[in-house]
């Protein structure tokens, strides 16, 4: 669905005057709110960057025709689709009636809601105002191009399909910072809502009875006494080839150590 605007104003001074100052493409970031940048490529073709309502386009427009002290008409072929025209028409010998005649394509919700509350209408308003202020306070024409394109054609007021080679502004379009800001935190709050859910539904399962596990028991091998001493000098016969045979000698052994519970690999008992 595409959106056209029309809008005038009257500018106290000569056609020739208003017209010449309307050729200056690149002085166009001077009173056009929201223009960033023209640069005029050739006689014919302009490169446009804007930021409108937070949106930031860029296209290329070509004139389609252009008349002296008449018309300038054009239609974009790349980026964003617009086509239009303006009109210069004589209001006396130091008054002039522009006529701006614009359509052009919302991309995306944030063109599309800047559209409905008529962001575009007042920003063209706006221009036109600022146009008539800078002409008239000036006094001159800050250039002049005299040339024409087309002019015996009369191509009308284009509207966006004559903008046939335009697709769109290569899916930037309805994208602005504060709407990344605002999908950001959408994300961001869907995710704290996740892990909410996640830790009260870890709360419930906490709270289910689990199964007791019972305690093994743990054999306690008895020690000898803290103020035991033992000797470490106590003699072993070699043993035979045959076999092993203890000896019957306690001698090395201080007496209160021996006992049926004494642990043999300590010390504490006889062999």
């Amino acid at each position: 669905m595409t959106t056209k605007v029309e809008k005038s104003i009257q500018v106290d001074v000569p056609v020739n005057q208003a017209y010449n100052q309307w050729t200056q493409f690149e002085d166009f970031p001077h009173f056009m709110g929201g223009v960033q940048e023209v640069r005029q490529l050739d006689d014919q073709r302009l490169h446009w960057v804007a930021e409108i309502a937070g949106v930031r386009r860029q296209w290329e427009a070509t004139i389609l025709e252009q008349v002296p002290d008449q018309k300038v008409a054009w239609a974009a072929t790349s980026g964003a689709t617009n086509a239009g025209a303006v009109r210069f028409q004589p209001a006396g010998a130091s008054s002039t009636i522009v006529y701006l005649e614009l359509e052009y394509e919302p991309e995306g919700i944030v063109e599309q809601v800047g559209d409905k509350l008529g962001i575009v209408e007042r920003q063209v308003t706006s221009d036109l105002e600022r146009f008539k202020a800078l002409i008239e306070d000036e006094g001159y024409a800050t250039g002049a191009w005299r040339g024409s394109v087309n002019e015996h054609l009369d191509v009308g007021t284009p509207g966006v399909g004559a903008a046939f080679g335009s697709e769109g502004d290569s899916g930037k379009a309805g994208l602005s910072a504060k709407t990344v800001v605002a999908g950001v935190a959408a994300v961001a709050g869907v995710a704290a809502a996740g892990v909410a859910a996640a830790a009260s539904s870890g709360g419930q399962e906490a709270e289910q009875p689990r199964e007791v596990t019972q305690p093994q028991e743990v054999a306690v091998v008895p020690q000898p006494p803290a103020d035991a001493i033992v000797r470490d000098d106590v003699l072993v016969e070699e043993s035979s080839p045959e076999g092993y045979v203890a000896s019957g000698s306690t001698e090395g052994v201080e007496k209160g150590v021996t006992g049926s519970g004494d642990d043999p690999m300590i010390g504490g008992g006889s062999r």
